[in-house]
């Protein structure tokens, strides 16, 4: 059984999935909500098994919600961000009311872990996870966000929300447009449509990924392919994908040699998977850029998933 928290009352909910048998309640507790459009955004709380510590994710339960089950779109955000981000500035609500979507955006890392070295920097540790399963000593037992995101998250939404758990997408933003893609392309049928915004997308050739691969992972590359789009794209077998990507043009991370786009096309190509890039003129890495074409994306996975 899943105990629900809210409004100091609790309510009992038989979840489906691998962890119940594993554990006999989880307590999920709703830190806040707000009306939004007929629908509301929320943030819950709760303990995690998989990263053993307590994780927030924020909610939008569109209108449609209180009649029936609505599909699903997971966003993954990118480095430093919490699950406020996404809530407070994608401007992804409107839309998803329009659409009947609810949206799901997760924080980036285990929080308070108290271990030695996740405080040091900002790409790397906390707000830093890159949606691996770490196998180094150091991290392994915390960092452990893929399949938290894939595996213990999607348990906790279908099993507490009026969601369609085999009517879900997946987008994120840089090193969560990166989580997006690889989310994608290590389940084929899982989620039936993906988009990212400026995803990290060859992490096994740029600074940040070596930096938090060789950390996470271990000196050996061959296990980095496991979590690099450009490789996993090469050895997909499944279900036809329409990957969209928007990248600004003015993002500077893009001249540092962080995003390698066109590794991502090269790939895709000689994949015959297919990509709609869009190189979008005078656009940087901000929120600012992804408000802007966040209702293209919306509707994109709505092509699949209505």
């Amino acid at each position: 059984m899943l105990l629900v928290s809210r409004c100091l009352k609790t309510i009992s909910i038989p979840i489906l999935s691998r962890y119940q048998s594993c554990l006999s309640t989880m307590a999920l507790t709703e830190v806040s909500s707000n009306k939004m459009f007929g629908g509301y955004q929320k943030v819950f709380s709760h303990e995690s098994k998989e990263v053993k510590c307590t994780m927030k994710f924020g909610i939008f339960l569109p209108p449609q919600a209180e009649n029936g089950k609505c599909p699903i779109l997971y966003w993954l955000s990118g480095l430093t961000c919490t699950e406020q981000n996404f809530v407070t500035k994608a401007g992804a609500q409107r839309v998803a009311a329009e659409l009947g979507f609810v949206v799901v955006a997760p924080d980036t890392s285990p929080r308070g872990c108290n271990i030695e070295g996740e405080e040091d920097g900002w790409d790397f540790g906390t707000g830093a996870g890159f949606y691996v399963n770490a196998t180094q000593e150091k991290w392994k037992t915390n960092y452990r966000m893929y399949s938290y995101v894939t595996e213990e998250l999607p348990a906790l939404i279908n099993a507490n929300f009026p969601v369609l758990g085999d009517k879900q997408g997946i987008f994120g933003h840089s090193m969560g447009g990166h989580g997006a893609l690889i989310c994608a392309l290590k389940n084929p049928g899982k989620y039936l449509s993906v988009s990212a915004f400026a995803p990290i997308c060859n992490p096994v050739n740029c600074p940040w990924g070596k930096k938090a691969f060789s950390g996470y992972l271990g000196d050996n590359q061959e296990d980095w392919k496991e979590y690099d789009a450009c490789c996993l794209v090469k050895k997909y077998n499944g279900p036809p994908l329409k990957i969209l990507v928007d990248q600004g043009k003015a993002d500077n991370f893009l001249p540092a040699g962080q995003l390698l786009p066109d590794n991502f096309v090269t790939a895709c190509a000689e994949a015959k998977m297919e990509l709609v890039m869009r190189m979008q003129e005078g656009y940087d890495h901000s929120y600012y850029f992804m408000a802007t074409f966040m209702e293209d994306h919306v509707r994109h996975h709505a092509k699949f998933l209505k």
